[in-house]
């Protein structure tokens, strides 16, 4: 290893940097007009998101795991259902799950998409079983073609956990509208980040997004009038007024992306990690994950020569302390991922030759 002889290269720049004008703007807006939930930011977001994602209707919300709860509580599932889902992604995919009740079953994940393995799906059905949960992982969608025919086959519903795949497409249709619903966080760390949490819930069914706008004003269907359980989950003016901003960038952002995707597949070619394929152009890349047998050691020399790098994500789902009493299946295909995985630096404003050095030092390893 040899000591950094340029700057470090972070992993995440998270300060405003293109948009820093327009989000003080958006701001300022918000309050000078002094209404700070549930306002015309808003609505204005929500009309605007569910046009971007070529949906009917989009629900903003407090984060993306109670847009997924949301979802399956306006579904009527909850406590003796079961929910099939990816055992790699963050906990909150499976937590959602669990704070309506219901149970999560994982399925192990296909070796090289990295998303829900459809053809594992089909011996994890039950009598209990209500819904399936792809993740559409890493920016990548999950093979919702299969997916969508073992559903229809067993009438069971489909949430798409989209929460890493803005604008993200499958064959050429939207993520998040190609089962029942999709849910999308907004954590500042995504593709499209607000300044705090959020989250929303896209779906062409208007009699659920109706139910999901009640039910996260704690069920009121009037001021002071609970119709139904509720929660208190609302995404705020201040963070409707940013994203919004923030929308009309992304398709840029995006285009940025894909650049640097494709920049980093070529220039890794020859390094000693593995980079899994691209299987769909609509592939947004919120991450760009390698995998490597011997992980510690190349990030230990990628961290000598000044390139950041993160793991998402180090424990597989299923082996969280948190989901012991779920007494979930064994996933060895998503346990060697999580040993072998980590993410290097991708973002919009990242220069090319960033993507350069990092490949050049990987070939010195």
């Amino acid at each position: 290893m040899t000591a950094p002889a340029h700057d470090t290269i972070a992993f995440l720049s998270l300060r405003p940097g293109e948009d820093a004008a327009v989000v003080d703007r958006a701001i300022r807006r918000v309050v000078e007009r002094g209404w700070f939930i549930l306002g015309p930011e808003l609505e204005a977001f929500e009309t605007e998101l569910a046009r971007a994602c070529g949906t009917d209707t989009a629900v903003g919300v407090n984060t993306g795991t109670d847009a997924l709860a949301l979802i399956l509580r306006a579904l009527d599932i909850g406590p003796g259902n079961e929910v099939i889902t990816s055992p790699l992604s963050a906990a909150y995919t499976a937590l959602a799950v669990m704070m309506v009740g219901a149970r999560p079953v994982f399925v192990d994940i296909d070796p090289k998409r990295l998303t829900l393995d459809p053809a594992a799906i089909e011996a994890a059905i039950t009598p209990r079983t209500a819904a399936i949960m792809p993740v559409h992982l890493y920016g990548q969608a999950a093979d919702m073609r299969a997916i969508m025919a073992v559903a229809d086959r067993h009438r069971l519903a489909v949430v798409e956990d989209a929460c890493q795949a803005h604008l993200a497409t499958c064959e050429g249709v939207p993520v998040g509208t190609i089962g029942v619903a999709g849910a999308l966080s907004f954590y500042p760390t995504k593709n499209l980040g607000a300044l705090g949490d959020g989250g929303a819930v896209i779906t062409n069914s208007r009699p659920l997004a109706d139910r999901i706008k009640r039910m996260r004003n704690g069920g009121q269907s009037s001021r002071y009038y609970h119709d139904e359980f509720g929660v208190n989950s609302r995404l705020d003016e201040i963070q409707a007024a940013i994203l919004r901003e923030r929308l009309a960038l992304l398709p840029a952002w995006t285009a940025r992306r894909r650049a640097l995707g494709a920049r980093y597949r070529t220039a890794l070619a020859g390094t000693p990690v593995v980079v899994p394929p691209e299987f769909d152009a609509g592939h947004v890349y919120h991450l760009f994950p390698v995998l490597s047998a011997q992980r510690d050691t190349v990030r230990e020399h990628l961290r000598a020569n000044g390139v950041e790098t993160l793991i998402h994500f180090p424990v597989p789902i299923p082996r969280q302390r948190a989901l012991a009493s779920e007494q979930p299946a064994d996933c060895p295909v998503a346990d060697r991922v999580c040993d072998e995985v980590f993410s290097l630096p991708l973002y919009p404003s990242l220069p090319d030759a960033a993507v350069d050095r990092v490949a050049d030092v990987l070939r010195r390893e």
